[in-house]
């Protein structure tokens, strides 16, 4: 998906079972964050970033939502372990992912496999429409990225 993109209402089952719709969140702008796995190094100090800039995303008009191919009982532990004050899509069968282009082929060591890419997606509020891709997240900074971009 890219910027000017229409996003579909249904998102997906977050990690208590229950629907996360971009309707949800009428009148907040969404930040999709794309991660790899959850209680990875990177991982959490990405969710953590989040957790640590949450009053002030929110302040600015932003809600936050998490994205990965692990289950709910895993986001269920991530969240409890890190205190996470917002919710995990738990995107099993990558069908989130792979609309919006983020389950891709991956290489580590001269092996390659399919895997998640670490993208953060700013929803507008009114529109559901992509206004901004953050195709370069800075895990320990990823809050102050999306702040940024409100500025930009």
């Amino acid at each position: 998906m890219n910027v000017g993109d229409k996003v579909a209402d249904l998102l997906g089952l977050d990690q208590e079972g229950k629907e996360v719709r971009v309707s949800q969140y009428a009148g907040k702008k969404i930040a999709l964050y794309f991660y790899p796995k959850d209680n990875t190094s990177g991982c959490t100090a990405e969710a953590c970033s989040l957790r640590d800039g949450y009053e002030q995303l929110q302040a600015a008009g932003y809600e936050i939502i998490g994205v990965s191919k692990d289950s709910a009982k895993s986001h269920q532990g991530f969240i409890a372990k890190h205190s996470l004050p917002f919710r995990l899509i738990a995107d099993t069968d990558t069908a989130l992912q792979q609309q919006f282009g983020v389950w891709a082929e991956k290489k580590l060591y001269g092996r390659t496999y399919m895997g998640t890419l670490r993208q953060t997606f700013i929803i507008d509020a009114d529109s559901a429409t992509i206004e901004r891709v953050i195709e370069k997240v800075k895990t320990s900074d990823s809050a102050n990225q999306i702040l940024t971009s409100i500025r930009n």
